[in-house]
This record gives structure tokens, sequence and C-alpha cells, in this order.
């Protein structure tokens, strides 16, 4: 049964940002634990069957204890289907938060309450203000000894420039955390550690929160949907104190699915009847046994129906869409039908690239393009084994189509150059080549480089030096790679007419 147009009003879909370590992961699988898809913290129960899987599910995310790449889960909660994208928290894979954020109506920023707004946490919000995107805060960490609350909510208005709600506020923290007082409802959550009240840690608080109520922001929903307010919230994910109650009041307010700008200034709408959808990322081997490559898409309009055909914006290739899943952890199930806010999985063999549009019916549609980085580290990289040539190239090129790093090559040879904007994008490259390709590399670092594409109309081949190596990007198109900000100056004077571009 094809599902109705309005179905889309009952998905949320967000990201959940934050710098390293501040409890992001942790925070997801509680959630997930409250939408009955996990037995206990740090494992995702698969549907049906006994099957354990992590919400980091990459091997070298395991290995490392760190996000290096988006992951997708949905579950149902409350009457709402959720889909949660946890993103990269590493400040050298923002360029997959980035592209994550253009496919979520809001975001949930987690901030350590003991070191309160980092870098990371900066940048990130940054890209969601610019985008007007719905953020909710959740200090986590209240089990630890942290700041002052006053002293965080008064961080997070002056340094990220937001006015603040706060719709819990602690009663004490660390050791001496007694609970969060609800400020909604009205009444103290004890935490669950605590046998007796401490009377003086809850006078204190209960200070703050008569100040709170006198002076505090209230809560506008219109500068919440904008972007101009965030309703803010303290727990502890680790301890499972306060998720729940954020949970539900983050879903009372939570934005349904939105409207997508398109590259001629069109709005689509979610109500729109005409299916479109756009491509955030592409994963390959999520699935080590069947070495498989899955391109993740945001539905915009209409609905998927199993079988139907689209047509792929960019070169208008007719594909059908027979073998599409939804994604719980390294989970999947296949799907006959889906909404608006819905992320879906196409099981890809090389049609798609990241940020392609997809439409039904006659009606040509092509999204706004996702954020690119230009990179400005650089790495030969050369196979160990030149017995090993046929998945060398195979890694080579389904790891550089997932955008986290990028390939170039020398204009007139076979040499290979990988760009990064981080150094560990390329321990993550050399570890999964070895890992789920069975093909070790070498690296030859060649530093820091200025890169600049040129309309290959401008092309002349004299034009590569040592001081600017001329390359070409996965599209064929041209890069020179220059030495420095010196060798790009002299460049050029020397070719007043040739447009020098960060990205194409």
């Amino acid at each position: 049964m094809v599902k109705t147009t309005n179905e889309y009003k009952n998905r949320v879909t967000f990201a959940i940002i934050s710098h390293p370590d501040a409890g992001k992961t942790t925070l997801t699988e509680q959630l997930l634990l409250h939408g009955g898809v996990i037995r206990q913290a740090g494992t995702v129960k698969g549907r049906g069957s006994n099957k354990m899987a992590s919400s980091d599910w990459m091997a070298i995310e395991q290995q490392r204890g760190i996000s290096v790449t988006s992951s997708v889960l949905q579950f149902d909660y409350a009457g709402k289907r959720i889909n949660i994208l946890d993103t990269p928290g590493h400040e050298d894979f923002s360029e997959d938060t980035y592209r994550t954020l253009m496919a979520v109506d809001s975001a949930v920023m987690v901030i350590d309450s003991a070191k309160g707004i980092e870098p990371q946490t900066r940048r990130l919000f940054e890209i969601v203000a610019k985008r007007k995107i719905p953020v909710f805060t959740f200090f986590n960490k209240l089990d630890r000894d942290g700041r002052q609350a006053f002293d965080l909510v008064d961080e997070l208005e002056k340094t990220l420039g937001i006015e603040a709600c706060p719709m819990n506020w602690p009663v004490g923290s660390g050791q001496l955390l007694q609970g969060i007082y609800d400020l909604q409802a009205d009444k103290l959550i004890k935490y669950s550690h605590t046998k007796e009240l401490d009377q003086s840690v809850y006078d204190e608080a209960q200070t703050e929160i008569e100040l709170l109520k006198e002076a505090g922001n209230k809560l506008d929903e219109d500068k919440v949907m904008y972007g101009r307010q965030t309703p803010v919230f303290f727990g502890s994910a680790l301890a499972n104190f306060g998720v729940e109650q954020f949970l539900n009041e983050y879903l009372k307010y939570a934005p349904a699915p939105s409207e997508k700008p398109t590259i001629d200034q069109q709005e689509i709408q979610p109500d729109d009847p005409q299916f479109t959808a756009f491509v955030f990322k592409i994963q390959a081997n999520m699935n080590p046994n069947h070495r498989d490559r899955i391109a993740f898409v945001r539905i915009v309009s209409g609905n998927f129906v199993k079988g139907m055909e689209v047509t792929l914006a960019r070169n208008g290739k007719k594909l059908k869409l027979s073998n599409v899943t939804e994604f719980l952890a390294d989970e999947r199930e296949n799907i006959q039908n889906a909404v608006p806010g819905d992320i879906i999985g196409l099981y890809d063999t090389g049609n798609f690239q990241i940020g392609d549009s997809i439409f039904s019916g006659k009606k040509r549609v092509e999204f706004e393009p996702l954020p690119t980085f230009t990179p400005d580290l650089f790495n030969r990289v050369l196979a160990k084994d030149v017995m090993k040539q046929k998945t060398y190239h195979k890694g080579i090129n389904q790891l550089v189509q997932e955008g986290t790093v990028q390939l170039f090559q020398s204009w007139r040879g076979q040499e290979y150059i990988l760009g990064a904007v981080g150094q560990l994008q390329f321990e993550v490259f050399q570890f999964r080549m070895a890992n789920e390709y069975n093909s070790q590399v070498i690296f030859e670092p060649i530093g820091k480089k200025i890169a600049r594409w040129i309309d290959p109309e401008d092309l002349d081949e004299k034009m590569n030096s040592s001081r600017s190596l001329l390359m070409r990007d996965r599209k064929g198109d041209p890069v020179i790679l220059f030495e420095n900000q010196f060798s790009l100056n002299w460049f050029a004077d020397k070719y007043p007419n040739v447009k020098l571009q960060a990205k194409l």
C-alpha cells in the first residue's frame, strides 16, 4: 500500500553534532535504547535476530573509539519515525558532517559540561546557523564535576551568538548530583544514584531556578524554528539520565521535513507529489561480506515506491529503484516505500555521485550542490604489491567516490596523488585499503599545497613546474598544486587572464 503524502509530518530527521569526546555516540545509543532497538548501551540489536551491531560500525572506528563516518539510524518512538544521523566529531572529517547537515531538518548539539564550547562545536554550529537549522543543546556528562550551569549557558550565548532557553536545570553535578529540575513540568527528577536529597545543594539550585523564571529567556517556538533560540537540556548520556526527558521534549518542538532549494531558485515542498531526492553520502563496504556500495539518499518530496523509475539529473539516465534499504547502523532492511524526510539506501553499481539529484516524471529537478572542501595536504600513493593492481585501483576508485579524500593524477602520467583536509583521512584511507581491499599502500608525503582549478580552455602544459604541479582531478578537469602562496602569486602575475578557482 502506498503511503499517504501527509505521512511525512510524522518524520523527524536530525543530526547529532559535537566536538570529539563530548559523548555524541553515547547519546545516540541511549536514544536507540529508548526507541527499543538496543538492549544495552554500546550495542545495537538487529531486527529479528540476536546479532549485535555498533553505531560506529566501521572496523577502524571500533579500533580507535572515534567516529570517522556518518551513520544513519532509524526507529519509531511516540508515533514518530525518527532518522538520526550520527556525524564524525573529528575535524578532519568535517566535510562529511557538513554534507550530512544538508540532509537534516534540525540538529542536536552535544557539549561536554566540563569543557563548554570547543573549537569543532563552534565550526559545526556556524554551518547550522548559516542554514538556519533549528538546534537543540544537550549539556552532557552531568554526573562528572563540571562548570557552573549559568557559566555554560552564558558561554553558549556569547560564543555562538544564539539565545538559550533552559528546559531543565541541574541540581548539583558530579558526586553532588541530585537530579535535574524539569522547568516545563515544574518538578524534580531525582538522579538514580541519589538515595537522600542534599538539601543545601537543592536549595542552591532553587535559587538559580527562581532567577531563571524571573529573568531567563522564555521559549519562543518561532525563534527555535529559525535557529535564533536553542532549547537547552542537561543530563548524562553515559548514565542514561535526562535522556528520556530530552527526547520527549525535543519531539514536541522538532520540525517536520521542510522545503529544499533547487539550482534555479525554486523551493521543492515535501507535499509536492513529484518524487525528488538527493545523494548526500556514498559508502563502500558497509557489509564486508558483500563488498557493496550504498548511496545515502534524502527524500525531499513525493513517495518512494519499490520498483519506481527515476531520472538522474546530472546525465538524464533512467534508473529503476528496486533494491532499496533503510538503516539500523550496519543492519539494513529492504523497504517497499518511504516518504519525505526518510533516509534510504540505494545499492549502487557506480551510477551515483555525491550531490546527485534524482526525480520521477518529466519535470527536471536539480537541487543546490553540496559543499566541498579544497584539500591542502597531499600524498603520492603507491601499491606496495605491484601484483595486486586490480584491487588497488578498485579500492582507490571506490574510496575516493565517498568524498573523504580527493584523487588527482599527473597530467601526462599515471601518478596518483591523494588530497585531504586532515592527516587522519589518510590514515583511515590506508587502513581501509588494507582491511577492505587487501591492498597495502605506501604514502610519499609531498606536504601542503595550494590547490586551484582552472578552466580547460586556459590550459597550457608549460604551466607545469616543480612549484606548480599540473594535475587532473577525478573528473579530468585541470588543477594546479602550488608550492606556496608566493608561487601562486607568481603564476597569477604571469597568467593574469587565467582564473584560479578554489573549487570548480
